[in-house]
């Protein structure tokens, strides 16, 4: 008996995206934030300069596709709990924010060693194509459809 390998579609990606974020949801509530405010931090720490808050708004909103006002108002979320600091212009992260993203990390490691692991590298290969040209294509369908 043979079994035939589902087609990618938009609901496999879907259901994929969703088993993957509930995961991460579970972990990031134990820590006390949440995915957005995860994502914004993130973008602040991996930063190669110091960003305004104009700046993670724009990141996070190509990343996210949220509203600009619920991005501005989780930066002043993360700026409540000390994660993210004012230098001026810019939304450094803190100490805190930086070990925050670190025990995630470190909380995820394990389950994603098992999710991932085991998956020949070919695959992943041909799936990291894929998924870079969907992504690259319904970003272009976003930003036409919002202009």
């Amino acid at each position: 008996m043979t079994t035939t390998a589902p087609v990618a579609d938009a609901r496999l990606l879907g259901l994929a995206h969703y088993a993957a974020r509930g995961v991460l949801e579970l972990v990031l509530a134990r820590h006390g934030v949440t995915f957005q405010q995860q994502i914004a931090l993130r973008a602040a720490i991996t930063a190669d300069a110091p960003r305004t808050p104009d700046e993670l708004v724009d990141q996070v909103r190509g990343s996210l596709k949220a509203d600009r006002a619920d991005i501005r108002a989780t930066l002043d979320e993360l700026l409540a709990q000390g994660l993210l600091v004012a230098d001026g212009a810019h939304l450094l992260p803190t100490d805190a924010g930086s070990e925050l993203l670190a025990a995630v990390a470190a909380d995820t490691a394990p389950v994603t060693a098992r999710v991932w692991g085991g998956i020949p590298a070919e695959d992943l290969a041909a799936a990291g194509r894929v998924l870079a040209l969907v992504a690259e294509r319904a970003n272009a369908e976003f930003a036409a459809l919002t202009a």
